[in-house]
Parts: structure tokens; sequence; C-alpha cells
């Protein structure tokens, strides 16, 4: 699986380490009422939808940046590739 970044261009996908789901750019707010319950949520439920779906890659054998790639997990094809950086900004969320 070819994985087009950014920065770099196309890279084998074997330069990757998957971290799982995108949605773990959104870390809980650990001052909220509810806090413990948020985390445990982020820490251990996670959605493993048939489709495309949105993950977070680490380039572990090149820059180190982290990926949010959108991959349809029935077929592999990769439709989008974004510095998770760049994500987590637009957010509102800082780097």
């Amino acid at each position: 699986m070819i994985i087009n970044h950014p920065i770099l261009g196309p890279r084998d996908s074997s330069e990757f380490t998957y971290m799982g789901d995108a949605a773990l750019i959104d870390r809980p707010d650990w001052q909220a009422q509810d806090a413990l319950a948020q985390f445990i949520d982020y820490g251990y439920l996670r959605d493993n939808p048939a489709g495309n779906h949105r993950e977070l890659w680490f380039h572990e054998q090149g820059d180190r940046s982290f990926l949010v790639v959108t991959r349809n997990t029935l077929t592999h094809k990769i439709s989008n590739v974004e510095l998770a950086s760049d994500v987590a900004r637009s957010r509102g969320r800082g780097t």
C-alpha cells in the first residue's frame, strides 16, 4: 500500500506505523465532570467500520510526522492524507 505523504510524496506503508482511529486527536477534557468516563472511552472503545475510516499513522522510518489517512477498510484504497497537526489546528486543538 502506498501512502501519499503531503510533504514527502508517495511512500510505502512499511515506513509507517498504524496508530489507530484518528479520533485519538480529540483528547477528552481532563477537567470535565465526567473526565474519568471520557478517558475510559477514549482509551478502550474503538470503532471497527467497514468502508471509509480516518486513521492515524506515524511516519516512523521517515520524518516522524503523524498523518490522518482516510482509507477504505474493505479495499485499502486511500482517498485522502493530511498532516495530523493541520487536522488538529483546524479543530482548534493546537499542535
